[in-house]
C-alpha cells in the first residue's frame, strides 16, 4: 500500500516505538539484574543472564505463533493478542519469588512481545521492497536504538526511587501507550484479498516455500549468528562493566554511548544503502565486523581486561560495524518471501534467535575474569558469516 510522505514518518515512528518495546523490556532492566538476583535467591550472579537471554527464548518461539496467524487474521489484532500475552507475563515476574518463576515470566513476556516485534516486520514488508525497504527499516531502527540509548539509565533512576518492580509497570504504561496510538493511527496493512485461510498446515506450507529461496535462507543464519554474538554482550555487559571494571554507576552511561555507536551507523546506513545496496553493504562490514575482534584477540590473548578506555573503543568500532548489519540482513532475508511476510518473518526471526539463545549462553558461561570470550566469540561468529556470505555471492553470480 502507498504511505504519503507525512503519514510515513508516523508509520516509521510507530514501527520503530512497537519493536522498541522489546528493547525497553531488556535494557531497562540491566542495572537491576544484581538487585533482582538477590530478590529471588540466585546464587551464582551468572544466572542473572538468564532474566536477559530467556526473553530472547520466547521471543524465538512466539514468532512460529503470530506470525502465520498474522497472515490470516491480518497484522494489527495478532499485535493486541501478542500485548496482552505480554501483560499476564509481566504480572508473574513481579510477583516472582524465585529464579524459576522469574525465568518463566521472562520467556512469556518474550512470547508476547514477539506479535509487535515480528508484525512490524512484516508491515514494512507489506508496504515497501527491495532497497527502499531497507532505508525504511535503517530509519526504523535509528529510532529503536533510542531506547537502548536511554533506557538503562531510566531503569537505574526507577530502580533507585521505587524499586526493580516498578520498572515492569513503567514497561506496561508504555506500551498500553503504544497501542492505542497503534488502534488510532496505524491502518492494517495486509488487505483482506491478500490474506491467507488460516489452517494447521499454514506454517508447514510457509516453511517449504521459505526453504525455496537460498537468499532467505542463509541471510537467516547469518541473523542468529550475528544477534547470537551480540546478545553475548547483552546479557554479559552488567558482569564485564560492573564486576569486571567496578563501574557501577557509569555502567547506564557507557551503554547508552555504545548504543549510539550503533545509531549513527544505522542511520549512515540509510544514506548509503541507495546508493551502494544492501548486499554490498553488508559484505564489507561484515569483513569490519570479523577483523575488529581479531585484532582483539591478537592483542589480548592470555591477559587481563585492556583499560577502559581501550576496551570502549573496540567495542564502540565492533558496535558500529553492527549497525550496518541488523537491518539490512534481516531485509535481505525478507526480499524474496514477501507473499508471506508473516510468515516469512516468523521463520527469519524464529531461527536467528533460536539460534542465538545458546550461542549467548555457551559464550556467556566463560566470560567470568575477562572480557576476551565475547570478542572470540565475535571472531568466530563473524568468520562463518563471512562464509556463508561469500558462499551466497558466490552461487548468485554463477
Amino acid at each position: 500500500m502507498p504511505i504519503k510522505n507525512k503519514s510515513r514518518l508516523e508509520f516509521i515512528a510507530l514501527m520503530a516505538s512497537l519493536m522498541s518495546i522489546v528493547a525497553l523490556s531488556i535494557d531497562a532492566l540491566l542495572p537491576a539484574l544484581e538487585q533482582i538476583g538477590v530478590s529471588i535467591g540466585i546464587q551464582d550472579t551468572r544466572d542473572n543472564q538468564l532474566l536477559v537471554t530467556m526473553i530472547f527464548l520466547g521471543l524465538g518461539f512466539g514468532q512460529l505463533i503470530f506470525g502465520p496467524i498474522s497472515d490470516s487474521l491480518g497484522r494489527k489484532p495478532v499485535i493486541y493478542m501478542g500485548f496482552i500475552v505480554f501483560v499476564i507475563a509481566s504480572f508473574i515476574c513481579v510477583t516472582a519469588n524465585s529464579l524459576e518463576m522469574m525465568v518463566l515470566g521472562r520467556i512469556l513476556q518474550g512470547i508476547g512481545l514477539s506479535a509487535p516485534r515480528t508484525i512490524s516486520i512484516a508491515m514494512v514488508r507489506d508496504s515497501f521492497s527491495g532497497d527502499y525497504m531497507a532505508k525504511i527499516m535503517s530509519f526504523i531502527v535509528v529510532i529503536f536504538i533510542l531506547v537502548p540509548v536511554v533506557a538503562p539509565a531510566i531503569g537505574k533512576l526507577i530502580l533507585d526511587a521505587y524499586g526493580w518492580k516498578a520498572i515492569f509497570n513503567s514497561q506496561l504504561i508504555i506500551g498500553v501507550l503504544i497501542m492505542i496510538w497503534l488502534w488510532r493511527r496505524q491502518p492494517e496493512t495486509l488487505a483482506v484479498a491478500k490474506r491467507t485461510k488460516f489452517r494447521l498446515r499454514l506454517f508447514v506450507d510457509g516453511t517449504k516455500e521459505f526453504l525455496k529461496y537460498r537468499q532467505a535462507v542463509i541471510f537467516t543464519l547469518v541473523s542468529g549468528f550475528i544477534t547470537g554474538s551480540f546478545m553475548v554482550y547483552l546479557s554479559a555487559s552488567q558482569h564485564i562493566f560492573q564486576e569486571q571494571y567496578q563501574m557501577i554507576e557509569e555502567f547506564p552511561f557507557i551503554f547508552a554511548g555504545l548504543a549510539i555507536s550503533v545509531g549513527i551507523a544505522t542511520f549512515l546506513n540509510g544514506t548509503l544503502v541507495m546508493r551502494f545496496g544492501m548486499m554490498r553493504l553488508v559484505t564489507v562490514f561484515m569483513v569490519f565486523f570479523t577483523l575488529i575482534p581479531l585484532l582483539y584477540t591478537f592483542l589480548f590473548l592470555n591477559t587481563e581486561n585492556p583499560s577502559i578506555s581501550i576496551f570502549l573503543i573496540f567495542c564502540g568500532l565492533q558496535f558500529f560495524s553492527l549497525g550496518f548489519l541488523f537491518g539490512n540482513l534481516r531485509a535481505i532475508a525478507m526480499q524474496p518471501v514477501g507473499h508471506i511476510a508473516g510468515v516469512g518473518a516468523a521463520i527469519n526471526g524464529f531461527v536467528s534467535t533460536i539460534m542465538a539463545v545458546p550461542i549467548a549462553t555457551f559464550i556467556g558461561s566463560y566470560i567470568t575474569t575477562t572480557a576476551l570470550p565475547l570478542y572470540i566469540g565475535f571472531l568466530v561468529c563473524g568468520i562463518i558469516c563471512l562464509g556463508l556470505v561469500v558462499l551466497n555471492n558466490k552461487k548468485s553470480n554463477s
